[in-house]
């Protein structure tokens, strides 16, 4: 495993980091509890040091169980809580009370990072004078290290809210949307905290776009329709598959982690699965060296200029959605 100092907070961190949300939520639902609690021990055995879960995400028992009887400073825990749920938006106190709801899921005393989660732009100034103060009171007593805000990618997909939180002291750790084919987070968010010597960590890596059959290639073509990519795009069977050769990339999937990981100013890319042998590729590509510089200034000018490509969110949420609608 590689570690990193995890921008100003002094912890060491493994660059990859487990992602327990996303479509996959470490197995939740679809494998045995105990399956998933070995799944995160797995991720641990391999130097993985970082593990990401939230509320809303309905993992963190699993989380505990898994980290339980580990030296507690062996692990950094980061989760998170949402400024509102269905009863309308939280207040200080109800953010506080959330914290101790995390802690006692996790069956701990203390998380390394807290976060507000899916943080909107339209929100964060009540999130700075109402929820922040009474957080910064909880972390007095030492229930967490370092105040975090992630931000809300397919809602807020030209980072305004990161792009002021990231000049905000308070804040010693951002979450981030940025991927091969959605870069735009370059300049307004990672410049400034790799000055402002913030933590980062990259969700959206790889998710749908770059994973589920046949959607790559329908989502060139929609953009290419718009006018967003040339025409001549969309009518290659393969249009990434210029990464993959003997000294690029073993796969797509593979080219994306590594392009995430080898971003200037990425500490933790955040990675979700399901299965050990899943897990396994995952680190090993996370691990793999960058991309040839060729490809990625080929990725960097086709894709550059993008906004707000590949935020899907997880099917999990969606389907939840769909059947509150219907």
């Amino acid at each position: 495993m590689h570690y990193t100092s995890l921008g100003k907070t002094g912890l060491k961190v493994s660059v990859a980091g487990l992602g327990c949300g996303g479509n996959s939520r470490i197995g939740l639902g679809r494998i045995p509890e105990a399956e998933s609690i070995a799944l995160v021990r797995t991720a641990i055995d391999l130097g993985v040091n970082f593990i990401d879960t939230a509320e809303n995400y309905e993992t963190e028992p699993i989380v505990g169980k898994a980290i339980k009887g580990l030296p507690r400073d062996s692990v950094v825990i980061s989760t998170k809580s949402l400024l509102g749920s269905g009863a309308g938006p939280k207040s200080g106190a109800d953010m506080a009370a959330a914290l101790d709801a995390s802690l006692k899921k996790l069956d701990t005393d203390y998380v390394d990072i807290f976060h507000l989660h899916g943080l909107s732009p339209n929100a964060y100034d009540r999130a700075m004078g109402e929820v922040v103060p009474a957080l910064l009171r909880e972390k007095e007593k030492g229930k967490f290290r370092h105040l975090a805000v992630s931000e809300t990618g397919p809602r807020d997909t030209e980072h305004k809210m990161l792009e002021r939180a990231v000049d905000e002291p308070l804040f010693d750790v951002v979450m981030l949307a940025f991927h091969m084919m959605n870069q735009n987070a370059r300049r307004p968010v990672l410049e400034k905290a790799r000055a402002n010597r913030i933590g980062t960590l990259c969700m959206f890596a790889v998710r749908n776009i770059f994973s589920r059959p046949g959607l790559l290639a329908t989502t060139i073509a929609a953009l290419a329709a718009e006018g967003k990519l040339p025409p001549e795009l969309a009518r290659e069977k393969n249009p990434l598959g210029f990464l993959v050769h003997a000294a690029g990339a073993q796969s797509i999937v593979d080219a994306a982690y590594r392009f995430a990981r080898h971003e200037p100013g990425i500490d933790v890319v955040l990675f979700g699965t399901g299965s050990v042998d899943h897990l396994r590729s995952n680190i090993a590509s996370i691990l793999r060296p960058p991309l040839p510089a060729g490809d990625v200034a080929r990725l960097n000018k086709m894709f550059g200029h993008l906004v707000g490509v590949g935020l899907d969110l997880p099917d999990h949420v969606t389907a939840g959605k769909l059947a509150a609608k219907s």
